[in-house]
């Protein structure tokens, strides 16, 4: 008897289902020019006005008039696509000014691009761990999925130390042999809680232990200090060895890339099979993506209406007693600790009053900490707030749900 394919792929939705955890995309168009102003189309032809509460474009930059003309200007100059990979149509002068941009704005010798910060996280980690053969990466316990592929991709030894627990980390590293490589791998915005990795003391214990240290920064990058994210605004990104950033989040646009030493980033251009054997970017979003680092790099005011948006949200909602939980960051996350409820608050949210906000469960993060998790831009009103905080205290009265922070 043969497998029933179908079958198989239907218990397993059902299984999701059962759980509350069954994901439903919204069908959006955002509307050029009007972020965080978009349009839901249903499934009946008509659409529906809504505000996004819940893009990564932290910034607006994929709305900027700028980064628009710049992308306009790259496709009438040199067409759509860049015709193949890297290796073998040859690389576009975008992508060249682009990545010596961003070894700029870090303060390294070298960046390379990759189509995502996905395959930037997956491709970089599991090379270095075969370019360095015995080495030990050190990962923090709440690492994002991509740099956990890219630790399992090189097949090399691997400790896990708890969140942001340094003194767990200087026991792991005290425990290995001085002559052992070592790897830091770590994030600097923890996108679900929006806690701050300790950069500083991470540093501090790679130079104590001869480890190489790598930073994820792409919920940092464009954010922090002058753009760089927060190895920068700390000053210690010249302790940092190796910085993951990505292209889609602050500086609005798409792709991944990762900045340090030359000989560093020469070998995982050389050796890493995601970046050699995937088409490049289209050369129309690397100029995008080139002017609007340039711009970030250059615009400090962004930022700074960017942090008094996610304050102005996070004590408002502190006022109406909602469970915000407390993040030290530009993230804002509400808890809600229960799939169901997540889900039926978000869609409710949407279909009553226009609001899009994504709901979080598992696996994003663990079984009874689902979540709502709002990023507030600089494009983001008081009048936003005033609809979104009067929805929500509604929705939360209706519902009985717990207003206590976690």
């Amino acid at each position: 008897m043969t497998t029933d394919y179908d079958s198989v792929f239907k218990d397993a939705l059902a299984a999701v289902r059962a759980e509350g955890r069954y994901r439903v995309f919204a069908d959006l168009e955002r509307e050029r020019g009007a972020f965080p102003n978009a349009k839901r189309y249903l499934a009946d032809g008509t659409a529906q006005d809504v505000i996004v509460w819940c893009s990564n474009d932290y910034l607006g930059m994929g709305q900027d008039p700028r980064v628009l003309e710049a992308m306009h200007d790259a496709l009438d100059r040199v067409g759509a696509g860049a015709g193949g990979t890297r290796n073998i149509a040859g690389t576009t002068h975008f992508h060249v000014a682009l990545e010596r941009e961003l070894a700029a704005l870090h303060g390294k010798e070298a960046a390379l691009l990759f189509t995502s910060g996905y395959i930037s996280n997956e491709a970089t980690l599991s090379t270095l761990a075969r370019l360095l053969p015995g080495a030990v990466i050190l990962s923090d316990e709440l690492n994002h999925a991509s740099m956990i592929a890219g630790i399992r991709g090189g097949r090399g030894s691997k400790l896990i130390w708890r969140h942001n627990d340094t003194d767990h980390l200087e026991e792991l590293l005290r425990g290995l042999p001085r002559d052992v490589p070592k790897i830091i791998a770590f994030e600097s915005v923890y996108s679900m809680d929006g806690d701050f990795g300790p950069v500083e003391a991470v540093a501090d214990l790679a130079e104590r232990y001869g480890a190489l240290t790598y930073l994820d920064e792409v919920h940092g990058v464009g954010l922090y200090g002058e753009g760089g994210g927060v190895a920068q605004e700390r000053g210690v990104a010249d302790r940092i060895d190796c910085i993951e950033g990505t292209l889609g989040k602050a500086i609005g646009v798409m792709g991944g890339y990762i900045a340090g030493s030359a000989a560093m980033v020469d070998a995982i251009r050389s050796y890493a099979s995601s970046f050699i054997f995937t088409t490049a970017l289209s050369p129309v979003l690397v100029a995008g993506a080139l002017a609007s680092v340039r711009i970030l790099r250059e615009e400090q005011s962004l930022r700074d209406r960017h942090q008094e948006r996610a304050a102005t949200l996070k004590a408002r909602l502190t006022e109406a007693g909602l469970p915000v939980m407390d993040s030290p960051s530009h993230i804002v996350p509400l808890m809600v600790g229960d799939p169901v409820a997540c889900k039926a608050v978000t869609d409710e949210l949407l279909t009553e009053h226009g609001i899009y906000v994504q709901p979080i469960n598992y696996p994003t993060v663990a079984k009874g900490t689902e979540r709502l998790r709002f990023s507030p831009t600089p494009l983001h009103t008081d009048a936003h707030m005033d609809a979104l905080l009067e929805a929500l205290e509604g929705i939360w009265e209706a519902r009985g749900l717990q207003r206590a922070a976690a």
